[in-house]
């Protein structure tokens, strides 16, 4: 069976899988100062190297996988309208650490971001909506979150993250954007 995009084999796609020159914008930041508690949105956060945020209640063990999570900003609007509302959700109501908006988040998986000029992330994964989002978002939120939940990280290298940072694509740390 041919392979379904332009060029003569997967070479086309991965070459495009690669190519990330956008560059987003952290829109904002939360933390989590006790569990079940509202976020706090802050204007910057200290990011622990392989560790969390500082002042998040979060302790994941080093190596952990969800050491910080994100959202796509412009995915709250769109969370929005699937419940039938018109104004964006509020980043805090979806439990993420930070929302960034400019780069398709998703795209990134299995890469590593610069944020601001100190702090990499290396992202490992979705974060998937949990039945809190019914609690948050009303009847309906789960179902709507699907698709939109956001992506979990390790902090590779800490330091100050601010709102209006840059976020970088810096490397590749599996060859899983071929596949």
């Amino acid at each position: 069976m041919p392979f379904p995009f332009f060029g003569d084999d997967k070479s086309t796609i991965a070459n495009l899988l690669r190519t990330l020159p956008q560059v987003g914008k952290v829109e904002w930041i939360g933390l989590r100062p006790a569990r079940r508690q509202p976020l706090q949105a802050v204007t910057e956060a200290l990011a622990e190297t392989d560790r969390h945020l500082l002042g998040d209640h979060a302790r994941p063990k080093p190596g952990g996988k969800r050491q910080i999570t994100l959202i796509q900003h412009e995915h709250l609007a769109a969370v929005a309208g699937f419940l039938g509302r018109e104004e964006p959700i509020a980043p805090g109501q979806l439990r993420r650490n930070l929302a960034i908006s400019g780069i398709n988040l998703l795209a990134l998986k299995n890469w590593r971001v610069l944020i601001g000029e100190e702090v990499l992330l290396e992202i490992t994964g979705e974060c998937h909506p949990c039945s809190r989002m019914e609690e948050e978002l009303g009847p309906g939120g789960y179902n709507a979150m699907r698709g939109h939940g956001g992506l979990t990280a390790r902090i590779l290298q800490g330091g100050t993250i601010r709102l209006g940072d840059a976020v970088r694509v810096q490397e590749t740390t599996t060859d899983t954007q071929e596949k």
